[in-house]
């Protein structure tokens, strides 16, 4: 990616949740590309130490589902002007049939942990009169899917968190948005391609089409380099007063 692409965020710093791969990964590289120092943050000790050391940024080895030693272990001494909320995962299973404890985990992982490192890193994005979140939401953040109950209800838990940051931060310099992807190419969405594709015994395209974007008009996975443009869109000049939206990248699924 070109470094014209990108407006300078130099000077600034940004925490990358879920940076290991995919999405977070391209988040943590565009950002560092705009000139931002960049924390990188994931479970994965071992990715996190490479994408760190690829970006010339730091590595944070935490797991977000442990909630409870989040703020006063994995984040102490951090400070960023920038959170990337991205990390996240799925469970599909029928509403009766869910185990409790994957929907309390992905909670944990996906809205209460956000909140705990907003109420952290606020202070000092107030003190300087100047910060931004990103939260790598969902189309499910605003449409659900059968079998998909807890990653919706906590997407669109995240959707809230958003427009309350944003409420509390206008007047002081602190913005907050969300993304709302469709299907990315990921490790993730390539395996279910694969997947369906000998369960249902049609071609990885078929299912693609078919299965996976059959609600989507747009016929096509998006990039994760696509998601990590607009997260430093939204951080860059001109973006004062973007703040409380929800900015979709889903192909049409919703204007159908």
């Amino acid at each position: 990616m070109p470094q014209h692409d990108h407006p300078s965020l130099r000077g600034r710093t940004v925490l990358v949740t879920g940076a290991a791969s995919g999405i977070g990964r391209a988040c943590a590289e565009a950002f560092a590309e705009a000139g931002a120092a960049v924390i990188v943050l994931d479970r994965d000790a071992a990715g996190a130490h490479r994408v760190a050391e690829s970006v010339g940024g730091r590595a944070l080895v935490a797991d977000l589902a442990e909630v409870a030693t989040l703020a006063d272990d994995a984040l102490a001494g951090v400070d960023a002007d920038v959170v990337v909320n991205n990390a996240g995962f799925q469970h599909v299973a029928a509403i009766e049939d869910l185990d409790p404890a994957a929907f309390a985990t992905m909670h944990a992982v996906m809205v209460e942990s956000p909140f705990r490192i907003a109420q952290r890193l606020l202070p000092a994005m107030y003190a300087r009169g100047w910060g931004r979140f990103v939260h790598v939401s969902s189309v499910h953040g605003l449409r659900a899917s059968p079998y998909k109950s807890a990653y919706v209800t906590a997407k669109h838990g995240l959707e809230g968190l958003s427009k309350s940051l944003a409420v509390e931060g206008a007047g002081r310099g602190v913005t907050s948005n969300t993304i709302c992807p469709g299907y990315v190419r990921t490790p993730l969405v390539e395996g279910q391609l694969a997947d369906q594709a000998v369960s249902h015994g049609i071609d990885k395209q078929q299912v693609l089409d078919e299965v996976l974007l059959a609600r989507t008009p747009v016929k096509r996975l998006i990039e994760p380099a696509e998601v990590a443009r607009l997260a430093v869109f939204l951080c860059g000049p001109g973006s004062d007063s973007m703040s409380g939206s929800s900015y979709e990248m889903a192909g049409a699924w919703t204007a159908t």
